[in-house]
C-alpha cells in the first residue's frame, strides 16, 4: 500500500502550483476520501488528498478485465474522474566561455523572413516565440516547436581571434503530445550563467493502458474504456465509474476494501465520512462492519452492500446481485504515453553493432533468452536467425578454410595466402568474442561446411 501511495498522484503541496520541479504529477479534481483512518487524520490527508472516490461495481464485464485490468466509464472520464497534469521543467543556460564570449537570444522570428512566409513549412516551429526569443506563456507547443531561440559562438576556446559567428542552438520541445508554457522565469545560478527555466503543462484524461489502484494494493491498468449507455446501471439511476473483477479477492484476501467498500457506503448514505481504521475500539469512533451493514438496511440497501444491477446494453436485470460502492481510487504515474515505444531502424551501439537500448535512447525492442527459448520449442528457426542476427547485428566476416582464422577480403594473414578464403554472415557480437579470445591467447578456429 505505502508503494502504491508513493505512486498515487494528488496534491503533493499547498503551494504546488507556486514550485518549478522538475516533474510534478497532479490530479485535476483531487476529493477527500469517504473513508479515513486515525493515521489520515494525524497526517491531514484531507487537505493534500491523493485521488478520488469512485464508484465500483465487482463483477466480471466484457473479458476485458482479466488479470487485474479495470474498465472504465467514458461519462466518468468526460465528468473529470482521473484527469491529471503534469508539469515538466526544461531549461537553457546562457553561458560564459573562455575567450570573452556568450550565448545569446536572438527575438522573435518572422514569418516574412522565409520565402514563402506563413505557409513555409520552418514557420510553425517558431510561432511559439514571443518578441524577447522565449515562448510566451499559455502558447501551445507541438513537437519540434522551439522554445528558447538562443544562438552560441562559433568558436569558444580562449586561444586565437574572436569569432564574431553564432550558430543557431535553439531548446525544442520534444515530447510525443502537445504541452503547454505555465511559467518562464529567468534566474542564475551559482557560476553567474543565466538560466531560462520554462514550466510545460500538459492536460491528461486516462486512457487504456494507464494504472489505477485503491488503498489496499490492488493495483491494474485500464483494460477498455466503456460508453455510459453501456455500463450496468442501479434502480437509483447510479452507473458505475469502474468495474473490477472480482477474482482479485479470493487469493489476495484484500479483506479491508470489501470493508471500506461497506463502511463508505454507509457514510455516503448518512452523509458523513466513514472512519475505517484498522484497530476495533470497543468506545472509540471506529466504524464497525455489523453497524455499517445495519445503517444500509435502514436505507433500504442490502445487509451486504450489493444491488440488483440491470445490463446497460441489454436493458435485462442481471442475474446475481452486484457488490457495488464507494472506493477510494488513485491514479499512478505510470501512464502509457510515456512508456509506448517502437522501431524500426535507428542507432546502434559502437562497440557491438547492436540496437541501443531503452526508450529514451530510441532503442530496439530485445527478444530474451526466454522468448529465444520459446521459438526454439516451436522450431521456428528463421524467425530465431531474423531478430537474433538480420535484424540486429548481421555481419560478412572473412575466414580461412584452411586455418580456421579470421582474415581479410581475399588474404588469410595467417597463412599468407588468398587461396582458401570464404565469407560467412554470422553477428558482429560474434566475430567480437572471437577476436577478445585472440587477444587473450585462446584461438577459435572455424570449421566451415556447405549447406
Amino acid at each position: 500500500m505505502v508503494k502504491r501511495l508513493r505512486h498515487a498522484m494528488g496534491t503533493t503541496a499547498l503551494n504546488m502550483h507556486e514550485r518549478m520541479d522538475g516533474l510534478l504529477y497532479a490530479l485535476v479534481h483531487p476529493q477527500k476520501p469517504m473513508v479515513t483512518t486515525r493515521v489520515l487524520d494525524l497526517v491531514h490527508f484531507d487537505q493534500v488528498p491523493g485521488g478520488q472516490n469512485a464508484s465500483i461495481a465487482v463483477m466480471s464485464y466484457s473479458g476485458y478485465d482479466i488479470e487485474d485490468a479495470i474498465v472504465l466509464n467514458r461519462g466518468s472520464l468526460d465528468r473529470g474522474f482521473g484527469r491529471c497534469m503534469v508539469f515538466r521543467k526544461h531549461q537553457a543556460p546562457i553561458r560564459k566561455y573562455p575567450n570573452g564570449t556568450q550565448d545569446k537570444i536572438v527575438g522573435k522570428v518572422r514569418a516574412s523572413e522565409f520565402p514563402r512566409g506563413e505557409d513555409d513549412p520552418r514557420w510553425p516551429r517558431y510561432k511559439a516565440l514571443d518578441e524577447d526569443g522565449i515562448c510566451r506563456v499559455g502558447a501551445r507547443l507541438d513537437p519540434g516547436t522551439i522554445m528558447v531561440n538562443k544562438h552560441s559562438p562559433a568558436s569558444t576556446s580562449g586561444s586565437g581571434p574572436v569569432s564574431s559567428d553564432f550558430a543557431s542552438t535553439p531548446l525544442s520541445y520534444k515530447a510525443p503530445a502537445e504541452s503547454y508554457v505555465d511559467k518562464v522565469v529567468l534566474t542564475a545560478n551559482e557560476n553567474e550563467d543565466y538560466l531560462i527555466k520554462i514550466l510545460l503543462r500538459q492536460t491528461r484524461r486516462p486512457e487504456v493502458g494507464d494504472k489505477f489502484s485503491s488503498r489496499h494494493g490492488q493495483k491494474g491498468v485500464c483494460g477498455i474504456i466503456v460508453p455510459q449507455e453501456d455500463m450496468p446501471f442501479a434502480d437509483s439511476g447510479i452507473c458505475p465509474d469502474l468495474i473490477m473483477n472480482p477474482h482479485g479477492f479470493p487469493s489476495r484476501m484484500t479483506v479491508g476494501k470489501m470493508v471500506e467498500l461497506v463502511a463508505g457506503k454507509a457514510g455516503v448514505l448518512h452523509g458523513h465520512q466513514a472512519y475505517g481504521t484498522a484497530f476495533g475500539e470497543e468506545h472509540g469512533s471506529a466504524d464497525r462492519v455489523h453497524l455499517c451493514c445495519q445503517a444500509l438496511v435502514e436505507r433500504g440497501y442490502s445487509y451486504v452492500g450489493k444491488d440488483m444491477l440491470t445490463s446497460g446494453t441489454g436493458g435485462e436485470p442481471l442475474m446475481n446481485y452486484i457488490f457495488a460502492g464507494p472506493v477510494f481510487y488513485q491514479k499512478l504515474k505510470h501512464m502509457v504515453m510515456d512508456k509506448m515505444h517502437a522501431r524500426a531502424r535507428g542507432p546502434r551501439a559502437v562497440l557491438t553493432r547492436q540496437p541501443t537500448e531503452g526508450r529514451s535512447r530510441d532503442g530496439g525492442l530485445r527478444l530474451g533468452e526466454m522468448e529465444r527459448d520459446c521459438l526454439i520449442g516451436y522450431g521456428a528457426s528463421a524467425l530465431i536467425m531474423e531478430r537474433l542476427m538480420i535484424s540486429s547485428d548481421a555481419f560478412t566476416a572473412n575466414v580461412c578454410q584452411g586455418c580456421g582464422l579470421l582474415g581479410y577480403s581475399g588474404w588469410c594473414q595467417n597463412c599468407r595466402s588468398p587461396e582458401k578464403m570464404a565469407d560467412i554472415r554470422l553477428p558482429y557480437a560474434c566475430k567480437l568474442l572471437f577476436q577478445e579470445l585472440q587477444s587473450m591467447n585462446i584461438v577459435p578456429r572455424l570449421k566451415l561446411q556447405d549447406f
